[in-house]
């Protein structure tokens, strides 16, 4: 986006934050193809399980037995209200992933009140995307050496046959949420720090 101005007769353009920002997209400080697909797969790992949760909140049957509270799950009910908020949480903050390859991840959007249009501080979004890529790059390797422990999918009152290998495959992409999210703040800090002037921008 531009602004105009007429100066001796002849109407000149002046460059807007969002001219910057479209310049440095198409030169040395746009994030790589490979870090915006990392960026987009990381957003869309969650999804799988979400819409499992979701199915089985709004009463299809996940393949559990017993006195599990996922065998006995009623729509409306506070068990499936739950489900429903956590995959809506986790698609959440799947999504902040795309700050750290988009202008909102470095510019605060101008319809936000008090701070819209200010400069995101690198550290305000290295940190925690730094911090919950080391916690789920642990719990995706926790799932994996224990998915099939006794108390997990080892249960008498887990999922079976069908239901268990739909069940792994929902929650096999978690595993790779971790790593993509860490590739992409490293990235996006590196990138920051390059469009200071602190540092030269790596030849990816």
């Amino acid at each position: 986006m531009t602004t105009r101005t007429v100066r001796a007769g002849r109407v000149t353009r002046e460059p807007t934050p969002g001219d910057a920002y479209a310049r440095r997209a198409n030169g040395d400080g746009a994030p790589p193809r490979w870090v915006v697909r990392a960026a987009h797969l990381a957003a869309l790992t969650p999804l799988p399980s979400s819409l499992w949760r979701i199915a089985g909140a709004v009463g299809v049957p996940l393949g559990f037995t017993g006195d599990s509270d996922l065998a006995h799950v009623r729509f409306g009910s506070p068990f499936s209200l739950y489900m429903i908020a956590l995959s809506l949480l986790a698609d959440g903050l799947g999504l902040l992933t795309l700050g750290l390859v988009r202008r909102w991840g470095e510019v605060v959007p101008r319809w936000l009140p008090l701070i819209g249009g200010r400069r995101v501080p690198p550290w305000a979004a290295v940190v925690p995307a730094g911090l919950g890529a080391a916690v789920l790059t642990f719990m995706g390797a926790a799932g994996v050496f224990g998915w099939n422990d006794p108390g997990n999918m080892g249960a008498p009152t887990s999922p079976t046959g069908t239901a268990y290998w739909v069940m792994t495959a929902c929650y096999a992409p978690l595993v790779a949420w971790g790593p993509l999210l860490g590739i992409v703040t490293v990235a996006y800090g590196v990138r920051r720090r390059a469009a200071d002037g602190r540092k030269p921008a790596p030849a990816w």
